[in-house]
């Protein structure tokens, strides 16, 4: 399928939803000027087109107690083992997330564990089968990840960002609220009336308990997964390496960051390289540009990049083993 063109209705009904995705339909509507019949139609349009794939909740596996190790691979060209090695992370419990890309690295992928020894141990099991297909690799720890909503729907320069990650801390949940959590993963527009149902409570206490993990920062946002390919955008990583990072530095980079209507992430990271930045973006002539004026507007710290054009992406079992009741 082609990319599927947006009217401004749609567009604008998209960056409301990914800014919070349990908006009610009614104030949604009067956002956009339409009938709540209407948006919840095209809502639905949007859907059945593919171009919204899932409303998700942003959960912060650093909040329940994880750390996360993130691996960069380049591989041999051998076409069925690359596949078989897939295929592998794809059903491995201890994969958080995976990426397959071209450029600088052909996969990345992130492991979650409860200590630093116990995540040494999963990365040497797990890759210790592929040796004979691994060229190279980089073993880095995230710091913390600063999440955009998308703006380029409406070529909007703010945002009000949220942090993943940073200090681990395991906060104390019960099985409720690991169902509440489980559900609204990957359903985050759910009623509350439905959400109560099917964890067999009350609204009132779904509605104390999602506040709850909100305020321990548990939840951090609600948003959309969407479909880059049927937008006419590709999904692009640049790897940036500092020349030097003062705290000014650093903040202007997070105000460029912000108000850049393309971004998704900025990424820290313990690792050969200092950050990650990521993008939303026509093709790579466009996300050249990006990077072109990236370096301009910081000749004094950025030293040089790598890029990644991420072919596919997804969250892996260990995302749903997270939430498992503990």
């Amino acid at each position: 399928m082609g990319k599927i063109l947006l009217d401004a209705i749609d567009r604008k009904i998209l960056s409301e939803l990914d800014k919070n995705s349990r908006i009610p339909a009614s104030i949604l509507a009067k956002k956009v000027k339409k009938s709540r019949e209407s948006v919840k139609y095209r809502i639905q349009q949007l859907q059945s087109k593919g171009v919204i794939q899932k409303f998700i909740t942003s959960i912060d596996p650093n909040k329940l107690g994880n750390y996360m190790f993130k691996i960069y691979l380049k591989l041999e060209n051998i076409p069925d083992e690359r596949e078989k090695f897939f295929n592998e992370l794809k059903r491995n419990k201890d994969v958080y997330w995976m990426g397959i890309s071209d450029g600088a690295f052909d996969i990345v992928f992130a492991i979650l564990s409860k200590n630093i020894p116990q995540g040494y141990d999963k990365i040497n099991f797990l890759l210790s089968g592929w040796e004979h297909i691994i060229v190279a690799r980089v073993l880095g720890t995230m710091v913390d990840t600063t999440q955009y909503h998308k703006k380029f729907f409406l070529e909007e320069k703010d945002s009000s960002p949220v942090v993943i990650a940073g200090a681990v801390v395991e906060n104390e949940v019960d099985e409720l609220d690991m169902k509440i959590l489980r559900i609204l993963a990957n359903d985050a527009r759910i009623s509350l009336t439905e959400l109560a149902r099917k964890v067999n409570s009350t609204i009132e206490v779904v509605r104390g308990r999602i506040k709850s993990l909100t305020d321990k920062g548990i939840i951090l946002s609600y948003r959309i997964s969407v479909d880059f390919n049927l937008l006419g955008m590709e999904f692009f990583k640049a790897i940036i390496y500092f020349k030097s990072l003062s705290e000014n530095d650093e903040k202007a980079l997070y105000e460029w960051m912000r108000v850049h209507p393309n971004s998704l992430y900025y990424i820290r990271s313990i690792a050969p390289w200092q950050a990650e930045f990521e993008f939303a973006v026509e093709n790579y002539q466009h996300f050249n540009s990006i990077i072109n004026d990236l370096r301009k507007a910081f000749p004094k710290v950025i030293r040089n990049y790598e890029h990644l054009i991420m072919i596919y992406e997804n969250w892996m079992p260990a995302y749903s083993e997270m939430l498992k009741a503990k």
